[in-house]
Protein backbone atom coordinates (compact mmCIF):
# COMPACT_ATOMS: atom_id res chain seq x y z
CA UNK A 1 0.00 0.00 0.00
CA UNK A 2 1.17 3.50 -0.76
CA UNK A 3 2.51 5.01 2.46
CA UNK A 4 1.38 8.49 1.42
CA UNK A 5 -2.22 7.29 1.34
CA UNK A 6 -3.75 7.79 4.79
CA UNK A 7 -7.25 6.71 3.80
CA UNK A 8 -8.77 3.78 5.66
CA UNK A 9 -9.64 0.76 3.54
CA UNK A 10 -13.24 -0.21 2.93
CA UNK A 11 -14.38 -3.42 1.24
CA UNK A 12 -17.71 -3.34 -0.59
CA UNK A 13 -19.34 -6.60 -1.70
CA UNK A 14 -22.17 -6.70 -4.25
CA UNK A 15 -23.00 -9.09 -7.07
CA UNK A 16 -24.16 -6.23 -9.30
CA UNK A 17 -21.19 -4.70 -11.12
CA UNK A 18 -22.88 -1.31 -11.58
CA UNK A 19 -23.34 -1.01 -7.82
CA UNK A 20 -19.63 -1.71 -7.32
CA UNK A 21 -18.71 1.13 -9.70
CA UNK A 22 -21.18 3.53 -8.10
CA UNK A 23 -20.04 2.70 -4.57
CA UNK A 24 -16.37 3.16 -5.49
CA UNK A 25 -17.17 6.49 -7.13
CA UNK A 26 -19.17 7.74 -4.11
CA UNK A 27 -16.47 6.91 -1.55
CA UNK A 28 -13.12 7.13 -3.40
CA UNK A 29 -12.34 10.55 -1.92
CA UNK A 30 -12.78 9.29 1.64
CA UNK A 31 -11.63 5.66 1.59
CA UNK A 32 -9.37 3.26 -0.22
CA UNK A 33 -12.28 1.30 -1.74
CA UNK A 34 -11.80 -2.38 -2.52
CA UNK A 35 -14.66 -4.17 -4.27
CA UNK A 36 -15.69 -7.80 -4.65
CA UNK A 37 -18.50 -9.31 -6.70
CA UNK A 38 -19.14 -12.33 -4.44
CA UNK A 39 -18.68 -13.53 -0.90
CA UNK A 40 -15.89 -15.87 -2.01
CA UNK A 41 -14.02 -13.08 -3.79
CA UNK A 42 -14.50 -10.85 -0.74
CA UNK A 43 -12.97 -13.51 1.56
CA UNK A 44 -9.96 -13.59 -0.77
CA UNK A 45 -9.70 -9.78 -0.71
CA UNK A 46 -9.84 -9.75 3.11
CA UNK A 47 -7.07 -12.34 3.24
CA UNK A 48 -4.91 -10.23 0.90
CA UNK A 49 -5.63 -6.83 2.51
CA UNK A 50 -4.92 -6.72 6.22
CA UNK A 51 -5.57 -2.97 6.32
CA UNK A 52 -9.34 -3.27 5.65
CA UNK A 53 -11.21 -1.58 8.53
CA UNK A 54 -14.79 -1.62 7.21
CA UNK A 55 -16.87 -4.07 5.19
CA UNK A 56 -20.23 -3.27 3.65
CA UNK A 57 -21.97 -6.18 1.99
CA UNK A 58 -25.10 -6.50 -0.07
CA UNK A 59 -27.49 -8.96 1.57
CA UNK A 60 -28.92 -10.84 -1.40
CA UNK A 61 -26.24 -12.43 -3.54
CA UNK A 62 -26.04 -15.82 -5.26
CA UNK A 63 -24.12 -18.69 -3.61
CA UNK A 64 -23.50 -16.82 -0.33
CA UNK A 65 -25.72 -14.07 1.09
CA UNK A 66 -24.31 -11.11 3.00
CA UNK A 67 -24.75 -12.61 6.47
CA UNK A 68 -23.20 -15.92 5.39
CA UNK A 69 -20.23 -13.99 3.99
CA UNK A 70 -19.89 -11.92 7.18
CA UNK A 71 -19.98 -15.05 9.35
CA UNK A 72 -17.11 -16.56 7.32
CA UNK A 73 -15.22 -13.26 7.18
CA UNK A 74 -15.37 -12.83 10.96
CA UNK A 75 -13.55 -16.13 11.36
CA UNK A 76 -10.47 -14.64 9.67
CA UNK A 77 -10.97 -10.92 10.46
CA UNK A 78 -13.04 -10.52 13.64
CA UNK A 79 -12.04 -6.92 14.41
CA UNK A 80 -13.55 -5.27 11.34
CA UNK A 81 -16.76 -3.24 11.32
CA UNK A 82 -19.30 -5.14 9.20
CA UNK A 83 -22.46 -3.60 7.74
CA UNK A 84 -25.28 -4.91 5.54
CA UNK A 85 -26.79 -3.01 2.61
CA UNK A 86 -30.07 -4.26 1.17
CA UNK A 87 -32.88 -3.19 -1.09
CA UNK A 88 -35.31 -5.19 1.01
CA UNK A 89 -36.88 -4.61 4.41
CA UNK A 90 -35.05 -5.27 7.63
CA UNK A 91 -35.45 -9.01 8.17
CA UNK A 92 -35.47 -10.91 11.47
CA UNK A 93 -32.18 -12.50 10.33
CA UNK A 94 -30.53 -9.08 9.95
CA UNK A 95 -32.07 -7.82 13.21
CA UNK A 96 -30.62 -10.83 15.04
CA UNK A 97 -27.18 -10.25 13.49
CA UNK A 98 -27.29 -6.63 14.69
CA UNK A 99 -28.47 -7.72 18.15
CA UNK A 100 -25.66 -10.29 18.31
CA UNK A 101 -23.14 -7.59 17.30
CA UNK A 102 -22.15 -9.49 14.12
CA UNK A 103 -23.33 -6.53 12.07
CA UNK A 104 -22.80 -2.95 13.22
CA UNK A 105 -25.39 -1.33 10.97
CA UNK A 106 -28.00 -1.95 8.29
CA UNK A 107 -28.32 0.43 5.33
CA UNK A 108 -31.12 0.54 2.75
CA UNK A 109 -30.79 0.65 -1.01
CA UNK A 110 -30.72 2.90 -2.81
CA UNK A 111 -27.74 3.77 -0.67
CA UNK A 112 -27.39 7.17 0.92
CA UNK A 113 -23.67 8.04 0.71
CA UNK A 114 -24.02 10.74 3.39
CA UNK A 115 -25.62 8.31 5.87
CA UNK A 116 -22.88 5.73 5.32
CA UNK A 117 -20.09 8.31 5.46
CA UNK A 118 -21.41 9.80 8.72
CA UNK A 119 -21.61 6.36 10.31
CA UNK A 120 -18.12 5.30 9.24
CA UNK A 121 -16.57 8.67 10.09
CA UNK A 122 -18.11 8.74 13.58
CA UNK A 123 -16.84 5.27 14.29
CA UNK A 124 -19.29 2.47 14.97
CA UNK A 125 -18.39 2.38 18.66
CA UNK A 126 -19.45 6.01 19.09
CA UNK A 127 -23.11 5.34 18.35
Amino acid sequence: MNELNNKQSLLYVDDEILNLYLFRDYFKDHFEVIVAQSGKEAIDKLSENSEVKFVISDMRMPQMNGLEFITKAQEIRPNITYCILTGYDLTPEIEKAIGDKKVARYFSKPLDPTEILLFLSAGPNNE
